[in-house]
């Protein structure tokens, strides 16, 4: 302690007054460096240390902030040699110094020479803001020979949700470095024409021409254009983000590169969710989707990256993305980079530490028991064909186990129940499917195992499932059943009564509850529940469910990613008839909770907001995190961030300042040590979907891995 204490006397020296007492004060062991952040202006509180190094098997990265006094501590680093630097808002990037840990190191910040600078290390969502947003008078759309605008697009609403997650942000991060600059290659034409050339680029080209299309190509291009343009000519955002204050201070975040560069990671895993102990210290598991049929792996313990091949079953089965770029990448021209067969999507840890993924493991065509008559789930819902299916890796023998699905799977999840059964989300087949695990591991038959119903709504009121209900293209009739439309984009089960939710990701959407009751798929039956958008009743209005979590106690929590918020639903607060004719779907818009997330919104629009996409979002039932048990936590993509519910309904932000354009799909939490604190508990997200390459460091980064924990103080070591 003497020794500690003398070299941060030593090496505040220079310093003079307030910042020589803080930095006199700072503390560190044999794998820390800390010391005192100040500038012209005297200790910079709330900005960022970045820790870096190249020294380890893979690239790793530090980052804490400041305290109100300027100082930091960077606790447990692995030996090695590190690059330091201040990030801030209100600040350029200091000069980076070499140190190690056990140093006593003060830096010195940059105060920005002007907003444009500043602005340079702002989150994307303060630059996406800058869209040009159509009036609400424009709505509904008239068409190319009237304003431009799809007539399918109804609303002012509509069209935000597609500028953000539901279309343009479904795959990547707008308003970076990379994506409010034309790319080089396409700057000698004007800007409406670099704009519809970008799109079409590469092998996701056909999905973002279809997306602008869907808005109005020419009026959408001509905005894009205008957007880039106006930033170009000097144009910064109008918004300024806030320093982190509070126990935004406290956050470590820690970051790996993994996987290829030129795949993605889609989504991550790293323990069970029903028990956060599972795989304590284990390695972490990304799925490539469409990249690649390499699992992207970190050993975070020996920072250590590499990869798991992911087998298919029938050899034949065809590569799932375009084997064709629609048009030559301004970063990797005409180059097939994605190849996947088995398209891994994403995974679940189970309580034995095996890892299950929705993938691909055999063409389209069904096997012959999902249409018969054998199968009483085939019996009811016959399925001809399934996109994607379903494996099981056990870290422990390096094996896979392939298993055929008669439905399509997309995002997993696991219940509670005996039979450790496994739910699906997934395109296509209007219908909900399972899969009982210990069932398959106790007979090893892949049929028996698994069934799935259709959504069934008891819109006559009589409390069971009858025979002859309306099919999804007839007309409602008050005396029967009704059968919808509706697929589970995500899926969770309730704890506190076993019912299933998955949510519709459509506009405005809906979130579906699923009661399988005594004997399944006959017995079982849906209640429908749409965000309370255009509703007179409600006290907020929002919309576009997308990913789904409940808490202990059976809330129901979701992202509303086209409204930008983070809503809960409590089913027990609806005050009228949850079935029958008069359950319309906007029947209980009291079950409603909304938190509206934080950033600026589209300047020209009035209502309040945000400009900030999110994808899914998750509830830390543990406390793993460390604030608390039931905390619902969002991803804001758009704003480097993943957000935080507090006890007292505050969102936090836990922000990724490097490197810029955080871009997660989905995240969980793993307690590797109960008794450690703090160091033994954290978060894990995935970043780079679906083009790491526009990540702070350009052509050639890989995905990253980020790790999020939470420090007593800012100086906890």
């Amino acid at each position: 302690m003497y020794k500690q204490c003398f070299a941060a006397l030593f090496a505040s020296t220079f310093l003079s007054g307030s910042a020589y007492a803080a930095a006199a004060s700072v503390q560190v062991d044999a794998d820390d460096i800390g010391g005192v952040v100040t500038s012209a202006k005297g200790p910079e509180a709330g900005v960022w240390v970045i820790a870096e190094t190249f020294d380890l098997p893979t690239k790793f990265s530090r980052v804490v902030a400041t305290d109100d006094m300027g100082r930091y501590v960077l606790p447990d680093l692995p030996k090695a040699n590190y690059e330091i630097w201040v990030r801030g808002y209100g600040l350029v990037d200091s000069a980076k110094i070499t140190s190690a840990p056990g140093k006593i190191l003060n830096l010195k910040a940059v105060i920005a020479p002007d907003a444009k600078a500043a602005a340079q290390y702002y989150p994307a969502n303060y630059w996406y803001a800058l869209l040009e947003i159509p009036a609400k008078s424009e709505f509904p759309g008239t068409g190319p020979n009237g304003n431009g605008i799809a007539p399918t697009i109804t609303s002012q609403e509509q069209w935000m949700d597609r500028v953000k997650t539901s279309g343009c942000q479904t795959c990547h991060q707008l308003g970076n470095a990379m994506t409010r600059t034309i790319p080089e290659p396409f700057q000698h034409i004007n800007s409406v024409e670099a704009w519809a050339r970008r799109i079409e680029s590469g092998q996701a080209g056909g999905n973002m021409v279809n997306a602008v299309t869907g808005l109005g190509r020419a009026r959408a291009l001509s905005l894009f254009a205008d957007w880039t343009d106006r930033i170009a000519k000097g144009e910064v955002p109008f918004a300024q983000p806030e320093r982190p204050t509070g126990i935004e201070r406290s956050i470590v975040v820690t970051t790996w590169d993994y996987g290829d560069a030129a795949d993605y990671a889609h989504d991550a895993v790293s323990t069970d969710k029903r028990n956060p102990t599972v795989n304590a210290n284990g390695l972490i598991f990304g799925a490539p989707e469409l990249s690649s049929d390499k699992m992207a792996v970190l050993d975070p313990v020996n920072n250590r990256a590499f990869e798991v091949d992911v087998p298919v079953r029938d050899a034949s089965t065809p590569v799932a993305a375009p084997l064709k770029a629609t048009a030559a990448s301004a970063y990797w021209g005409d180059a097939v980079i994605w190849d996947s067969k088995a398209s891994p999507h994403s995974s679940m840890f189970d309580h034995k530490g095996r890892v299950w993924t929705a993938a691909i493991i055999r063409g389209r065509d069904n096997p012959a028991f999902c249409y018969g008559a054998d199968h009483p789930s085939a019996k009811m819902l016959p399925l001809k064909t399934s996109g994607r299916q379903l494996n099981v890796y056990d870290p422990a023998t390096k094996q896979y186990k392939l298993i055929d699905t008669c439905f399509g799977t997309h995002h997993v999840m696991f219940g509670a129940d005996k039979d450790h059964t496994l739910w699906f989300s997934g395109f296509g087949g209007n219908a909900a499917g399972w899969f009982k695990t210990a069932v398959y591991d106790a007979t090893g038959d892949e049929k028996q195992a698994q069934g799935w119903t259709a959504f069934i709504l008891d819109n006559n009121a009589n409390g069971k499932r009858d025979e002859g209900y309306t099919e999804i293209e007839q007309p409602a009739d008050a005396a029967k059943d009704r059968r919808i439309a509706g697929s589970f984009y995500s899926v969770i089960e309730n704890p506190v009564d076993g019912t299933i939710w998955g949510s519709v990701n459509s506009f405005p959407g809906i979130l579906l509850r699923v009661n399988l009751g005594a004997n399944p798929p006959a017995t079982a039956l849906t209640e429908a529940y749409e965000p309370p958008y255009k509703n007179p009743n409600a006290k907020v209005e929002g919309y576009t469910p997308r990913g789904i979590d409940a808490d202990r106690k059976g809330v129901i929590w979701t992202n509303l990613t086209g409204s930008s918020h983070l809503a809960g639903f409590d089913r027990k607060k609806c005050k009228g008839p949850l079935n029958g004719p008069k359950a319309t779907g906007q029947h209980c818009p009291e079950g409603w909770s909304l938190y509206q997330l934080p950033g600026p919104n589209f300047k020209n629009v009035k209502e309040p907001g945000s400009a900030t996409a999110s994808y899914l979002m998750w509830v830390d039932q543990w406390n793993v995190f460390g604030m608390g048990d039931d905390v619902p936590m969002i991803i804001g993509n758009g704003a480097d961030a993943i957000y935080a519910l507090d006890k007292t309904e505050k969102l936090i932000t836990l922000r990724v300042p490097y490197p810029m354009s955080f871009y997660a799909k989905g995240m969980d939490g793993r307690i590797d040590d109960p008794k450690a604190g703090w160091k033994g508990r954290g978060l894990w997200a995935s970043s780079g979907t679906r083009t790491p390459w526009h990540v702070e460091g350009g052509f050639g980064e890989k995905s990253k891995i980020h790790k999020f924990q939470l420090r007593p103080d800012p100086l906890a070591h």
